[in-house]
């Protein structure tokens, strides 16, 4: 059976000679960009904003146990039930209790990273339960049964023809709708589904410790039919979401919309504390939050920790160079990107997913536009540094690169080899990297050690 790595490369490959792919998301990035820069100009003093948002999350992981407890407290309070899940196997079987207890059949789902993290459509499939999802990206992504291919916006690898051509083949609609067509196709599909669906299941952008809120922010309504029109809300959320106060979101929910989106603020923003109450006419009847570890915390170790700040804007993956080549699905993970690189490999084992920390040129670009300035390129280092501490890398290569680090450290060994040896030993140990994709390297007739000393006698 092949490897994540082995993988990883197979399909890097493709993607990176793919030019009709690379056209289709540099079009889309380049659109965000150029909106990002427009959403920019609200802030006064946009550094400072940032450095304001980083110590507060700083604020909240240090102290992630009592804000735990205190947004557990809040919530509980309201009505609401939180449920811990230190897998996702364990939030799995919670939200199939919930549904087999009411004999759900259906439950309509607003878009969630952190629900794609645990395999949630295909667990309550096996199970009989319909799972839907109700943002426009997501359902497409669901008709052509992959996974959503950027965190924000999840079919950004397909033009507005590829998804026409979908919806004929897979809805039996006309087979060049316009993207206005596709929505109103979407729309008809979906809004029954809101009013028959037992269980609404949501994510949550932000958790707020001091009200035991859960928020949400969207741009096509969707999140909040799915968690108001059902009878029962489930809100799926990783623990490293906490936020201090509702008085934060004045400074996350902007910053969120403008590395997310380059919008200023998004359409609609909800805060979700618990079920209806005594007199109220909207919301579900029960509402429940499952806080999900799922390897969070073996990223709070002091060199990693700054991973937990990530609000999940997506900015990191437009920025990257190596993600505008191979794109979203060669990761091979719910998490793509530079800031899924520092993460996976923590949340879903080192062995199998140490390579993403070295699919980085490690320009520096990703910490530069985080909104929280997460020093995300370092943190690749890390990771490459924790692979070989740990011996991930195996025999083959930990012993060619202790020998490449003898030869390099000695001007002895260096001069003890010609020209033509160099080339062939380099060129034979990196033929399936370097010399597949490029010409092959060639050595000096003379060193820059024997020049040196001919210059001076």
């Amino acid at each position: 059976m092949a490897s994540k790595q082995d993988i990883f490369f197979a399909k890097s490959e493709v993607k990176t000679n793919d030019l009709e792919h690379k056209r289709k998301v540099a079009f889309n990035i380049q659109k965000y960009n150029d909106s990002v820069v427009k959403g920019k100009r609200q802030y006064a003093n946009l550094e400072l904003a940032r450095e304001k948002a980083k110590n507060i999350k700083w604020k909240t992981i240090e102290h992630l146990d009592v804000y735990l407890e205190q947004f557990e407290k809040n919530f509980t309070a309201n009505g609401g039930k939180v449920v811990w899940a230190e897998n996702a196997q364990e939030a799995l079987d919670a939200v199939l209790e919930i549904c087999k207890s009411r004999k759900t059949k259906q439950v309509v789902k607003a878009k969630s990273m952190v629900t794609e993290e645990i395999g949630l459509n295909d667990f309550l499939g096996e199970h009989g339960i319909e799972s839907v999802e109700t943002d426009l990206g997501e359902y497409i992504q669901q008709l052509d049964g992959e996974p959503p291919y950027h965190i924000v916006t999840p079919a950004m690898h397909k033009s507005k023809e590829d998804v026409a051509k979908l919806f004929h083949e897979k809805l039996g609609t006309e087979p060049n709708l316009t993207p206005s067509e596709i929505t109103t196709v979407t729309r008809h599909k979906l809004r029954q589904k809101y009013i028959t669906a037992e269980v609404g299941i949501t994510g949550g952008n932000f958790l707020l410790a001091d009200v035991g809120g859960v928020c949400m922010t969207e741009n096509e309504g969707n999140g909040r039919l799915s968690a108001t029109f059902p009878g029962v809300h489930i809100a799926i959320v990783g623990i490293e979401k906490l936020i201090p106060s509702i008085n934060d979101l004045q400074l996350f929910w902007p910053l969120l919309s403008t590395f997310g989106t380059g919008q200023q603020v998004t359409v609609y923003n909800s805060i979700f504390s618990g079920p209806r109450k005594a007199g109220e006419t909207d919301g579900p009847k029960e509402m429940y939050v499952i806080l999900l570890d799922n390897g969070r915390t073996n990223l709070l170790r002091k060199e990693l920790r700054e991973s937990m700040y990530c609000i999940r804007c997506g900015s990191c993956l437009n920025a990257c160079p190596v993600y505008k080549n191979i794109g979203g699905h060669a990761y091979g993970a719910t998490y793509s990107g530079p800031i899924g690189s520092v993460i996976t490999p923590h949340l879903s084992g080192m062995k199998e997913y140490k390579h993403l920390s070295y699919a980085s040129s490690l320009c520096g670009n990703c910490t530069e536009v985080c909104p929280v300035k997460i020093n995300i390129h370092e943190m690749l280092l890390e990771n490459r540094n924790i692979a070989v501490k740990e011996k991930h890398n195996g025999f083959k290569e930990q012993a060619v690169w202790t020998m490449w680090e003898q030869a390099m450290l000695s001007r002895t060994l260096l001069n003890m080899a010609s020209p033509g040896i160099k080339n062939k030993v380099v060129n034979k140990m990196f033929k399936d990297s370097w010399v597949k994709h490029r010409t092959t390297l060639n050595f000096s007739d003379k060193t820059f050690n024997k020049m040196w000393k001919e210059r001076n006698n």
